[in-house]
């Protein structure tokens, strides 16, 4: 199928020979999948007058929508269904840029910049969040590790404190480079299995398309998942109270 993008892919592709699209064909990819998101939103929206969800898309973004809150409260807690906007944001967009790898011959979500950009407003609400749960003193102090004697305190916690600071640079890397790999290395294998079979006219490449519809899936929930795992390290501390006056009085 990713023939369908050869003769789209010249106008949008880098000038200066690097692999993916250049700043402005990265540009229409986006637009194009924020257009492709807002059309399913507005099929659904369609739908939700029902008492009954007949529509087809209505149907899927429901389902869509409880396995997100399934997700956030699963992981994080009851308290984790304010987030559901924000992985549902980050699962729309991974799921549609990285279905545009099924049609194209490239996708943002093939691009490192693009993935790094989301993995450093996925990070950066987590630190956000954190800072909201604990305060912002709260929230640094965690990174410093526990309480020691004051010896120790003097060696080891500057350590550990440095030590935690660097894993949480490096989720921006993890995040980014995992969704990057696995998309554009996909569109590198299927190129390399094509031209194996170039000379019998035979496009190999097409049977990697199962493992590539794959990927579409388990690489935006890996994204999503890590999101909440991230979430909940900063806010476990939230205890999930009782809204009944009644039971919020019993002993």
């Amino acid at each position: 199928m990713e023939f369908i993008g050869k003769s789209a892919i010249t106008l949008v592709a880098a000038s200066d020979g690097h692999h993916g699209p250049s700043f402005i064909g990265l540009m229409i990819y986006v637009a194009l999948i924020v257009l492709a998101i807002f059309l399913f939103l507005g099929q659904a929206k369609k739908g939700m007058g029902e008492r009954v969800f007949k529509n087809p898309f209505t149907q899927r973004f429901e389902q869509l929508y409880l396995f997100i809150e399934n997700l956030c409260v699963g992981i994080i807690g009851s308290h984790g269904r304010k987030y559901v906007p924000m992985i549902l944001t980050f699962w729309l967009i991974i799921f549609f840029g990285n279905a545009t790898a099924l049609f194209f011959s490239t996708s943002p979500t093939a691009d490192l910049s693009f993935n790094l950009g989301m993995a450093l407003i996925s990070i950066g609400y987590v630190q956000w969040e954190g800072m909201k749960a604990n305060g912002a003193g709260g929230h640094f102090k965690h990174f410093a590790g526990p309480s020691l004697p004051i010896v120790l305190a003097i060696f080891v916690t500057p350590l550990i404190f440095l030590i935690e600071i660097i894993s949480e640079v490096m989720k921006n890397l993890s995040l980014s480079l995992r969704l990057f790999g696995n998309i554009d290395g996909g569109h590198q294998a299927v190129e390399a299995m094509n031209a194996l079979g170039a000379d019998f006219y035979v496009p190999i490449g097409m049977f990697l398309m199962p493992i590539k519809v794959l990927t579409v899936i388990v690489q935006a929930l890996i994204f999503c998942l890590l999101t909440c795992v991230y979430l909940s390290l900063v806010t476990h501390h939230e205890e999930d109270h009782s809204h009944d006056p009644e039971l919020a009085a019993a002993p």
